[in-house]
């Protein structure tokens, strides 16, 4: 090989050796956004990861609180405002994203159950993978949560704070077949036996505590005490209306419609099937009178009020179907103070629900219903009869009463 030749491949080494730094600074700079980017997309699927941890998260708690607020009996917008609240509290960004209340759920296994369902969206942030492009990354979380009854109630005491709200007091001797006593108070008293009352029930609930002088045979392992409140299961139900003219209460049979002067019950006296208004006085069973009647609503309107003598025999029934099902006593919402009596003989019955969610009740007589159909929702009770009491009352047109309810998340 001539000189020529060895000196042209020298020059061309040499040259490419020249061109060694500059070729890797040009490769490098070339790389580097897709090194950044995919050092970016590691550090951001983490945080979409957390973020989506963080909204699953409030969803939960969204849906427990949903849930809650159901059990309380309150309506779907305050159950709306319940979740949104909670899923606020606890991360969720109204400003970026958008909350979906569904109850009953939407879809899934508990759509025909009474569940709260939650469905939260939320816009997150970009931040290395933006070089790419700006649209946000869309995140979603869903949760159910399912409302269980976890006992039946034959006496519920509505009231929120009362002392002694359920009471059993005296000698009385009460036995309740497959349903509870439950009291919605605080109170560390909210259920009291005291004095030489006996009381056997599948369980004692309450909100707050109880104070029991004596030992309360339950099917439950033991009493329990800081649960749900429950729900005031008539809640729904409608106001009657009152009707003119007013009717006669001087006949041995009455007819429905508005009494307005009170209605005051003495001797033999039949109440024919229907809804009877009382205003402008209590509905009396006065001493040994005799009263019948069956598919009877009775509505104390106002200040209105009942008050059963210890001699009386009273034989009423509720209505077995319609809006007032198994609902035989009712007292007005807006009457905040009344007080009701129900005394009687041995003969007595009182089939279905006594109704008074603003008022005391007094259940004083050795009576229950047909086959002890009998139900207490009140304010507050005291009970110092001698009876017993059975739950197993749909064939008479009578509610299942929630005592407590548990919540969990189940979706």
């Amino acid at each position: 090989m001539d000189w020529r030749a060895r000196t042209f491949r020298r020059f061309f080494r040499r040259l490419c050796r020249t061109g060694e730094s500059g070729n890797v600074a040009t490769i490098f700079a070339l790389s580097l956004p897709i090194v950044v980017g995919g050092a970016g997309l590691g550090v951001e699927t983490s945080y979409w990861y957390y973020s989506s941890l963080k909204l699953q998260a409030a969803a939960d708690a969204a849906a427990y609180a949903g849930a809650l607020e159901k059990v309380s009996g309150s309506d779907k917008p305050a159950i709306v405002s319940a979740a949104t609240l909670s899923a606020t509290t606890n991360g969720w960004a109204p400003s970026t994203g958008t909350i979906e209340v569904f109850t009953p759920p939407s879809s899934g296994p508990n759509v025909a159950k009474k569940a709260v369902e939650v469905i939260v969206h939320q816009n997150l942030d970009r931040f290395f993978t933006s070089i790419f492009t700006q649209n946000a990354v869309g995140a979603q979380a869903r949760a159910v949560a399912l409302i269980t009854d976890a006992s039946k109630a034959c006496v519920l005491a509505l009231n929120p704070s009362a002392s002694k709200a359920a009471l059993f007091s005296g000698s009385s001797t009460t036995k309740m077949t497959g349903c509870s006593v439950m009291s919605n108070s605080i109170a560390p008293d909210a259920i009291k036996l005291q004095g030489s009352a006996s009381l056997d029930t599948d369980c004692l609930i309450s909100a707050g505590g109880m104070s029991l002088a004596n030992p309360v045979k339950t099917v439950c392992t033991s009493p329990i005490t800081q649960a749900l409140p429950a729900a005031d299961p008539f809640a729904d139900l409608p106001t009657p209306p009152a009707t003119n003219p007013c009717q006669n209460g001087n006949q041995s049979t009455l007819q429905p419609g508005t009494y307005c002067k009170g209605l005051s019950l003495s001797g033999n006296v039949t109440l024919s099937p229907g809804v009877y208004v009382i205003q402008g006085g209590d509905f009396k069973a006065s001493s040994n009178a005799n009263i019948s009647g069956d598919g009877v609503v009775i509505y104390l309107a106002g200040t209105s009020g009942v008050t059963m003598n210890g001699t009386a025999t009273v034989k009423l029934s509720a209505p077995t179907s319609g809006t007032y099902s198994g609902v035989l006593f009712y007292g007005d919402r807006a009457n905040l103070a009344g007080s009701n009596t129900f005394n009687g003989t041995a003969d007595s019955l009182l089939t279905g629900a006594l109704y008074f969610p603003t008022q005391a009740v007094d259940y004083l007589g050795n009576f229950s219903g047909k086959g002890g159909c009998t139900q207490v929702v009140a304010s507050t009770v005291q009970w110092s009869g001698n009876t017993s009491i059975n739950q197993d009352c749909t064939s008479l047109g009578m509610r299942e009463i929630p005592a407590t309810q548990s919540v969990r998340l189940v979706e």
